[in-house]
């Protein structure tokens, strides 16, 4: 092995551009070692690491249009999945899961603070859940990157209490424990902070100029594959960086500088002004961005509250929120739920775009998508789950599974078999004690 060889070899695990207050991650590269080493990583060292990402949309889905049949190439998919169809392949979609602990209890609120815990709830407008799974997955494993995960929404926390349960409970699906949800980021600008700033920055430097000269000495050190990657991810940056930039100087998002200590006007209602399509769009850019940089390997995005409020207007949607819109199967509420699967589709093309070594980022990821409830009737006794990727290659795509009919179809199950890809093993989470075989 050649000194330059040893060189990369020698490399951390932890390697990072670093700038004055910054530090960025890298993508994977085929001329360094940046995953980890054999001593402190069970897979291989030079392989990229199996992410997890969570996305929620509240109230369920069109009650006629949400199904598969069939299996890979040819599984043929109902109207609300269509956006995912290019992914098939990469699919699986699971029906008759549920959380027995969610058909307890009140409609709504009951049906979503245990979603990823399968823990009991507390009622009286108390909190008490469960601590759910990329938390307790984060709290095994988030050491080995900058975050140990990362929880963004499009939907501010509600915490009013809706028939006797606090709406907190259906405000956030992630939980550090089971008396405090994770806190939750619906700032692009600040969720884009989290991932690149270690403190506050003078002036408006950009991420990538503070780290500018430490790419450049990178550079001279990799193959050329890997120095067209690297620029590619730059540009991807930065160009997140630029559109959060532009949104901020419109007045959309909490991304300027306040010109007054004090203010001159009497508060504003509560709420922010925004287009939904461009703050859930750079969500979920953060999202892959995230994963990307190795910034961290678990992240959970919440589309929207369960019982939530937003409105559509570029769907031509904007005469009822969100909620009400569940309650009847019209052609506009399948606008709205192919919306949200939409997000889900960006996700998947953006990570399968990016290779690393023979496999994308979608296929070392696992992303699913699920709700608190099957049907906007608050049917609970099943869950919608679709999940694109292969989990670092342990996860069979292609496949179209029912437990509906069997005994054991909790949904932690499911988790248990998620965790499994994460390296993460106890003996049981929630009410499960066995993960899903198939899975």
């Amino acid at each position: 092995m050649g000194k330059m060889n040893e060189m990369k070899f020698q490399l951390s695990r932890r390697r990072m551009l670093r700038g004055i207050g910054v530090s960025m991650a890298l993508p994977w590269m085929e001329s360094v070692r940046v995953w980890g080493d054999v001593k402190s990583d069970s897979r291989q060292a030079s392989q990229a690491p199996t992410r997890m990402g969570i996305l929620f949309s509240g109230c369920g889905f069109h009650t006629h249009e949400w199904w598969a049949k069939g299996q890979g190439r040819e599984m043929k998919l109902g109207k609300v999945l269509d956006p995912l169809k290019d992914f098939r392949e990469k699919m699986v979609f699971i029906k008759g899961l549920y959380n027995a602990e969610a058909l307890k209890g009140n409609i709504h609120s009951s049906q979503t603070g245990n979603l990823l815990s399968g823990a009991p709830l507390a009622s009286g407008g108390r909190i008490k859940s469960g601590t759910s799974i990329d938390q307790f997955v984060a709290q095994q494993i988030g050491h080995r990157t900058k975050l140990p995960s990362i929880v963004l929404g499009c939907e501010k926390a509600n915490p009013s209490v809706h028939k006797d349960y606090s709406m907190l409970y259906s405000s956030h699906i992630s939980w550090s424990s089971p008396t405090t949800p994770t806190p939750l980021e619906v700032y692009p600008a600040l969720a884009f902070d989290q991932l690149f700033k270690n403190k506050a920055q003078a002036g408006d430097e950009s991420v990538l100029d503070a780290v500018l000269q430490d790419a450049k000495g990178l550079r001279r050190g990799i193959s050329r594959l890997d120095q067209q990657k690297l620029d590619e991810y730059l540009n991807s940056v930065r160009e997140v960086e630029k559109r959060i930039e532009s949104a901020g100087k419109r007045g959309e998002f909490q991304g300027w500088r306040p010109t007054l200590t004090g203010p001159n006007m009497p508060r504003p209602k509560d709420g922010y002004p925004q287009d939904i399509v461009e703050h859930m769009r750079l969500m979920s850019d953060i999202m892959v961005l995230a994963f990307q940089t190795d910034t961290t390997r678990i992240c959970t995005l919440k589309l929207n509250n369960d019982h939530g409020t937003l409105r559509f207007p570029h769907l031509g949607v904007d005469y009822m929120i969100h909620h009400l819109l569940s309650h009847n199967d019209t052609e506009d509420w399948l606008k709205v739920n192919q919306f949200f699967l939409e997000q889900m589709a960006y996700i998947a093309h953006r990570l399968d775009s990016i290779q690393e070594g023979d496999k994308t980022a979608l296929d070392n990821s696992m992303i699913m998508l699920c709700s608190s409830m099957l049907t906007g009737t608050h049917n609970a006794k099943e869950l919608p789950v679709v999940m694109l990727g292969g989990g670092g290659g342990r996860i069979k795509g292609g496949q179209n599974l029912d437990y509906f009919s069997k005994k054991d179809r909790q949904m932690c199950r499911l988790f248990l078999s998620m965790m499994d890809k994460m390296d993460v093993r106890p003996d049981s989470f929630g009410d499960a004690n066995k993960p899903l075989n198939e899975i």
